[in-house]
């Protein structure tokens, strides 16, 4: 378990500066200082609904290829995400045949894409790796977009749930994810493909937050 420790906390160090960018994304700026309309917050509620939709396959896959407590919890939460997803788009004017009528664009589905990739392809220690690191960022930006929807949006709590889920992860979460990369690294997984996937599903993170902010009025940004 220590060298798993080991291994994360570097790949934490070096992935720090992506995090900081994660947290001080000009989208959740925009959220939290209720400069968005209900139309513009509905790119969130799509590209979303795809991404769920999406990696609660790729869980399964991984539940079929390595079974264990870890992704069968993981495959839980996604299930339980895309339930809570829908009290969301309805404040926002969308009804479930929107969210499936939803035009995705690729920046935002790249992490999905990824995520396919690694069910299909990567190791357990891998995916376990890029969960630990990523869900930590994200996890703090959905507290804060749950905080914003509700302070300046006036929603109410079961209609930011969607949030709620990933803002308060299972407490055995870390630990679970370092037994599994422990494991792969006892059986002989390279420390570089375990350090490649979470800095590769970080970065499709940003492209994440990158393209939606991208899509928003340009007057947001200071633009003509």
């Amino acid at each position: 378990m220590s060298g798993a420790v080991r291994l994360v906390d570097s790949i934490r160090a070096e992935l720090a500066p992506v995090r900081e960018r994660l947290l001080s994304h000009p989208y959740l700026a925009a959220v939290e200082q209720g400069r968005l309309e209900a139309l513009q917050l509905r790119s969130f509620a799509g590209e979303q609904h795809a991404i769920i939709s999406s990696d609660l396959r790729s869980v399964a896959h991984l539940v079929s290829r390595f079974g264990g407590a870890f992704f069968l919890d993981i495959l839980a939460g996604e299930r339980a995400a895309l339930e809570a997803l829908p009290p969301f788009a309805a404040a926002l004017g969308m009804s479930e045949e929107d969210l499936w009528d939803y035009e995705s664009v690729p920046g935002a589905q790249a992490y999905a894409a990824y995520m396919a990739w690694l069910a299909a392809y990567a190791s357990d220690a891998e995916v376990a790796a890029a969960y630990l690191v990523n869900f930590e960022a994200w996890g703090e930006n959905c507290g804060r977009l749950s905080r914003a929807l509700m302070g300046r949006y006036g929603l109410h709590r079961e209609q930011v749930a969607f949030f709620d889920l990933f803002a308060a992860p299972a407490g055995s979460f870390e630990k679970r994810a370092l037994d599994v990369i422990s494991g792969g690294l006892a059986r002989g997984v390279s420390e570089r493909l375990v350090r490649r996937a979470p800095r590769l599903l970080q970065g499709y993170e940003l492209l994440y937050w990158d393209t939606l902010y991208s899509s928003l009025d340009s007057t947001l940004s200071g633009g003509p």
